[in-house]
């Protein structure tokens, strides 16, 4: 049974892939590839929800996903991780950006440590990224680490309307630890040896 009173301390093992097909036949990814080291993330289901009123009163709600906002800190983002996420490119060791530049669709995944010792392991499946966003200041008296953010939207899978799927260490049937970063994991995926 998981551990349900167990804080999340923890961030590690960023990973994406890009989602090469997504219709009603099936869908398909990349190899995972690593990202960059963590600092933070943040991940925020918008919910739109409706009440019916009948009686002198509500009667009934529902809820509807509506996309995904998801907003990553990380230690550095290389150029050609930039490029990879944000559609853009790279040439002679130089970050090319165009305004025609279209963000690909991609996974994202990573672990979450938990107070108890367990782990919290995620894959989000499908969404897009916005350019990278900077924020420098000049040197002072004190160094203070500057770190680059990048934001981005996740929707639902147009193969079987999923968008997310996690795992946790904490409970004895989740098997698949050793195998959530090297593809991006699905319901009927299975352990390998």
């Amino acid at each position: 049974m998981p551990s349900t009173n167990s804080a999340q301390v923890g961030l590690k093992d960023l990973y994406y892939a890009l989602l090469t097909k997504d219709d009603s036949t099936g869908v398909t990814y990349d190899t995972p590839q690593k990202l960059a080291p963590a600092v933070s993330a943040t991940v925020t289901p918008n919910v739109e929800s409706a009440t019916d009123y009948a009686d002198d009163g509500a009667f009934e709600t529902t809820n509807s996903l509506a996309a995904v906002d998801v907003s990553i800190e990380t230690n550095q983002l290389p150029l050609d991780k930039q490029a990879a996420l944000a559609g853009h490119t790279v040439e002679n060791g130089m970050l090319i950006k165009k305004s025609t530049d279209i963000s690909p669709y991609v996974a994202l995944g990573f672990r979450s440590l938990k107070a108890d010792g367990s782990e919290l392991y995620v894959w989000l499946y499908k969404g897009k990224f916005n350019p990278i966003e900077t924020s420098l200041q000049t040197k002072g008296e004190s160094v203070e680490f500057q770190h680059p953010t990048i934001s981005g939207t996740f929707v639902k899978r147009e193969h079987d309307d999923a968008w997310s799927i996690s795992g946790d260490t904490s409970d004895t049937e989740f098997k698949l630890k050793n195998d959530w970063f090297t593809k991006v994991i699905e319901k009927d995926t299975t352990p390998t040896a």
